[in-house]
């Protein structure tokens, strides 16, 4: 008699058919080519434990770095059956922009170049900025220290021990005068990494560049001023969500009337995916995020098409090539369907989602440093096939200190080397078309329409929050990809396999002199002001802080709008701790309620 022939769900090839339809040839394949392979060498994830990561068939499991499972291969069967191009791809500066947003990409024009860079004092950092500038950098990103971001200055108890250390100190206009010296603001956009005292850096630089001659109308840059992310992420908040929001969406309207240019938010992800979240929940969260502001700004009685085409986003780009791709593509068709449907945006440039990406940091592990410039280099090229209009690349010794100035020039030229030798700005998505990357980009779209859904029976992301659920998914998420790497399920290379013994590399310090230099720059700085008038603006500041807002006619804003008062109060030299303390006063300050 015959051998009888296996079931389709008993086989080893049970999994080729799971959930989809193949085709009489991809069945041929799988029984007369695949089976036989997998009978003689069993498929097994590199570096995980022998047993371990099986599916149901016993099959060897193979995950994203999210945790998603990946198919042996994918084919038409893997798409809807009424996948065609014309609606799920459409061609580039055409929606749904799943091809990106321009018609060459980048043939046209290359993604700006830029490095996160700020440290010590600001004349040191100004140095940095000229270094990168003149070897090829077109932009800024500016990084702050930590009592910078929480609205304290230099010589603040609190600041104690944190003044220049992850970033640049800036007490005062004064110092932001010298942080960008020689520097042309007209000419050179400026990203600024600050979130709750975002309004009062951004007075700041306006100040600047208004003293420097630039046109308000014609100064481009970002500030990030996402504050819903450091509820869920990164913690850096000073006031409660509600004010928070309404200084948000102050910049909105102000920006709106005078700075066309510039983008007042860049919405982020980026912290998000630092912390521990999945590609699909930073996605998710990010662009309902966004959500969130819109629906804030419309509260105020903002046209969506006046502040639409200032808002920005800012993802991560982290090791898992294909999906990283696919995150981005699925961010753009969602961000288009959002704002075409949900918002009837009618400004096409409403419906464009731009946004920055920074290489993982939080990837980069202490251990072996030197291979993290393979790392970024791979991330890097992710989001350039991604179509990212921005880019900054991580130095290799971040996980051990601020980086060294030759460790800024590496991440640099690797954005150069990708832009200019491998081919990749030649043609507009290039990878699309590519049935894997297409079924993941679905599977990315899908996933973030879900959480959509929870997110908006709960109120909306201000609700979310204040209950935890952003900030428990992601504490999952970190768990579940931690329990994976000491499992060894996850391999790093140099972390958790591939051990050496290694010698630390020099790396950049920075003592207690800048806190010192800082805190003597203040106290000249108040003598030298005029402090009565100091305190004027400061009172009016807190009387408009405390004003119900309404939205501004006859092309101004509304006498409410913290903005105006807030450049009065940088223009006499008010410092950044002493008008964060004056919206302490009005506001209040936030406690996280515990997650459990």
């Amino acid at each position: 008699m015959p051998e009888k022939k296996p079931q389709v769900a008993d086989s080893p090839i049970a999994d080729v058919f799971e959930g989809r339809h193949p085709s009489a040839s991809e069945k041929e394949w799988a029984e007369k080519t695949l089976a036989p392979t997998l009978e003689k060498t069993p498929e097994k994830p590199i570096g995980a434990p022998t047993g371990t990561n099986l599916d149901e068939h016993g099959n060897a499991r193979f995950t994203t770095i999210s945790g998603v499972p990946i198919r042996r291969l994918y084919t038409e069967a893997d798409l809807p059956e009424d996948w065609n191009y014309e609606q799920y791809l459409g061609y580039p500066g055409q929606p749904p922009y799943t091809r990106g947003i321009h018609a060459t990409g980048y043939r046209g024009k290359l993604y700006t170049m830029r490095q996160f860079s700020g440290f010590a004092s600001p004349e040191e950092t100004n140095q940095r900025y000229k270094y990168l500038l003149e070897h090829g950098g077109s932009g800024l990103s500016v990084a702050f220290d930590l009592p910078t971001l929480m609205g304290y200055d230099s010589d603040h108890p609190a600041s104690e021990g944190e003044v220049g250390k992850c970033g640049v100190a800036i007490d005062s206009l004064e110092d932001m005068e010298i942080l960008f010296n020689g520097i042309d603001l007209e000419k050179t956009t400026v990203s600024m990494t600050i979130n709750s005292p975002a309004s009062v850096l951004w007075a700041m630089y306006l100040v600047v560049a208004e003293k420097q001659g630039a046109d308000w109308k014609k100064i481009s840059g970002t500030i990030q001023n996402d504050i819903l992310k450091e509820y869920i992420a990164q913690k850096e908040y000073i006031y409660p969500p509600a004010p928070s929001m309404r200084l948000v969406v102050d910049t909105f309207e102000f920006g709106s009337k005078f700075t066309p240019r510039f983008n007042t938010i860049s919405i982020s992800g980026y912290h998000i995916r630092e912390a521990g979240s999945t590609a699909l929940q930073e996605l998710a969260f990010t662009l309902y995020d966004g959500v969130e502001y819109v629906e804030w700004a419309r509260r105020r009685g903002l046209d969506v098409d006046e502040f639409g085409p200032r808002l920005s986003f800012f993802f991560n780009a982290h090791n898992d090539f294909f999906e990283e791709i696919a995150k981005y593509r699925a961010a753009r068709k969602i961000w288009y369907q959002v704002m075409k449907e949900r918002f009837a945006a009618k400004n096409d440039r409403s419906r464009l989602m731009r946004f920055h990406t920074q290489t993982a940091g939080v990837s980069l592990p202490a251990q072996q440093p030197m291979n993290n410039i393979a790392r970024v280099a791979i991330q890097a090229m992710a989001a350039v096939l991604g179509g990212t209009q921005s880019l900054h690349t991580d130095a290799y010794d971040e996980a051990l200190a601020l980086p060294t100035e030759q460790a800024a020039g590496i991440a640099l030229r690797t954005q150069q080397i990708i832009a200019h030798e491998t081919g990749v700005t030649q043609t507009v998505d290039p990878l699309g078309g590519s049935y894997f990357l297409e079924a993941l980009t679905l599977q990315m779209e899908q996933g973030a329409w879900d959480y959509f859904k929870k997110l908006d029976a709960m109120g909306g992301m201000v609700k979310a929050i204040e209950r935890g659920y952003p900030q428990k998914e992601i504490a999952e998420s970190a768990y579940q990809y931690q329990r994976a790497v000491e499992a060894k399920e996850k391999i790093i290379v140099g972390g958790n396999e591939f051990l050496v013994e290694e010698q630390s590399p020099n790396t950049l310090y920075i003592d207690e002199t800048v806190a010192q230099r800082q805190s003597a720059k203040l106290k000249t700085l108040r003598a030298r002001r005029s402090n009565e008038e100091v305190q004027r603006r400061l009172a009016a500041l807190k009387k408009a802080a405390g004003q119900q807002p309404q939205a501004g006619t006859n092309g101004n804003v509304s006498g409410a709008n913290t903005m105006p008062y807030i450049i009065d109060a940088v223009r006499a030299y008010a410092t950044v701790g002493e008008i964060c303390a004056a919206l302490r006063e009005v506001y209040g300050t936030y406690t996280e309620v515990s997650v459990t």
